[in-house]
């Protein structure tokens, strides 16, 4: 089954992307431009990090007129599934495939940094290989990422909250401001998740492994 990895002018993590799936052995993966719209035999598409048409407007707010991002709302109700990372995050709630939004950091800063995260859902396709309460490490890098779900449910959807080193939820060890510290989160059917973190840049030996049991998920669960 084949994964591809969206570019959009602005991306900038969909080489960190494909290395990542490729040295976790995902060989049947490549690239598909935003002009592109035919998915046929795509079983996940995965929306890289980056500043797609360099965040004019709202970060992600271009990106989700194009005729790749039209496409996916066919493209889940034929089974497939899409991973959203920090700017492709940002255009799934944008085009409200996920609920919420997301807003400036609360420091009104650039964030590049290491957080540690808790797994609050293992339950679901990309976080199977996790247990519950586990901690890892991954990276931020981002303006917008102050995760605000604007009265809208999302309790039962939460994958991942930032915590510190001891697994707490607090005050501290939120980076951006994030809605009791979310950073990450799935739609309902489980066939979309959107987080802010960078799990593709620590998925190998000399990187950092954080982000590796989010990949083999995925094979377990949708490349099976």
């Amino acid at each position: 089954m084949k994964v591809r990895i969206a570019v959009f002018p602005g991306t900038n993590c969909d080489r960190d992307a494909l290395y990542a799936l490729k040295h976790n052995g995902i060989k049947n993966t490549d690239y598909i431009w935003y002009r592109k719209s035919d998915l046929t035999g795509v079983r996940l598409l995965i929306l890289p990090g980056g500043f797609s048409f360099g965040d004019y407007l709202r970060t992600g707010a271009i990106a989700i007129h194009s005729e790749l991002f039209r496409a996916i709302p066919a493209f889940i109700r034929n089974g497939g599934y899409v991973v959203g990372i920090c700017n492709g995050f940002q255009m799934l709630t944008e085009a409200k495939l996920l609920p919420g939004f997301l807003l400036k950091n609360t420091s009104k800063k650039f964030i590049s940094r290491m957080v540690t995260l808790r797994v609050e859902n293992n339950e679901t396709p990309f976080t199977s290989c996790f247990r519950k309460g586990d901690l890892v490490e991954m990276p931020i890098a981002h303006t917008t990422g102050n995760y605000t779900p604007l009265g809208e449910t999302v309790g039962n959807n939460v994958v991942f909250r930032y915590c510190d080193k001891n697994g707490e939820v607090t005050v501290k060890s939120n980076p951006n401001g994030s809605f009791q510290n979310i950073a990450g989160i799935i739609d309902d059917t489980g066939h979309i998740m959107g987080l802010m973190p960078h799990f593709e840049r620590v998925s190998d030996e000399f990187l950092g492994t954080g982000g590796i049991k989010v990949i083999r998920s995925i094979i377990k669960n949708i490349l099976k």
